[in-house]
C-alpha cells in the first residue's frame, strides 16, 4: 500500500467511527470489488458498512466472588470476523439476503466490511436463501467450514 492510500484509510476509519455499527450506503466503497462478488447497481441490491470490534470475546465475570481459572474468561469465537459482520447485516435486514462481504479497512480497535444485501422480491432470489451467513452458505461461511480444501486430509470435512 502507499502513503497516499494509509492517508485515504487513515481519514475514512476517523469518519466511520463516528457512525452506527450498520450504515446504509449509496454505493460501494469499491465497485470493481462489489461487483465481482455480485453487486449490481440497480433496484433490489443495497450495500451496508459493518464494524466489528477486534479481538477475542470476554466473557462477564462470574458472581460470588468465584475465579474462573480454569473455566477460563477469553475465548476466541470459531468464525471469522467477516462471518460476524455478514450475521449483523443479517439480523438488521431481515427481509433481505446477504449475497457476499469483503474488508474495507481497519485500525486498531476496529475492522469494517461491506456487506452485499438483494432484495428477494426485487431479484427473484429462492427463499430457501434466507438466512445464509448463520449456516455457513456464504463465501466467509464455506471457508469457516472448512469447504475450501480439498485432496487428501478433506474427506470428513464436507
Amino acid at each position: 500500500m502507499n502513503e497516499y492510500m494509509l492517508q485515504r484509510e487513515k481519514a475514512n476509519t476517523l469518519a466511520w467511527r463516528r457512525q452506527g455499527t450498520i450504515t446504509r450506503l449509496d454505493g460501494p466503497t469499491d465497485p470493481a470489488r462489489a461487483r465481482r462478488l455480485g453487486y449490481k447497481a440497480k433496484q433490489g441490491f443495497m450495500v451496508v458498512r459493518v464494524r466489528v470490534p477486534k479481538g477475542g470475546r470476554k466473557r462477564q465475570k462470574p458472581a460470588g466472588g468465584r475465579v474462573p481459572k480454569k473455566a477460563g474468561r477469553f475465548f476466541t469465537l470459531n468464525m471469522s470476523k467477516q462471518v460476524v459482520a455478514e450475521q449483523k447485516a443479517d439480523r438488521k435486514y431481515r427481509n433481505m439476503r446477504v449475497m457476499n462481504s469483503y474488508a474495507v479497512g481497519e485500525d486498531g480497535v476496529f475492522r469494517w466490511f461491506e456487506v452485499i444485501l438483494a432484495d428477494p422480491v426485487l431479484t427473484g432470489l429462492f427463499s430457501e436463501m434466507k438466512g445464509r451467513s448463520f449456516r455457513g452458505l456464504t463465501s466467509a461461511g464455506r471457508k469457516s467450514r472448512g469447504l475450501r480444501r480439498k485432496g487428501v486430509g478433506a474427506e470428513k470435512v464436507r
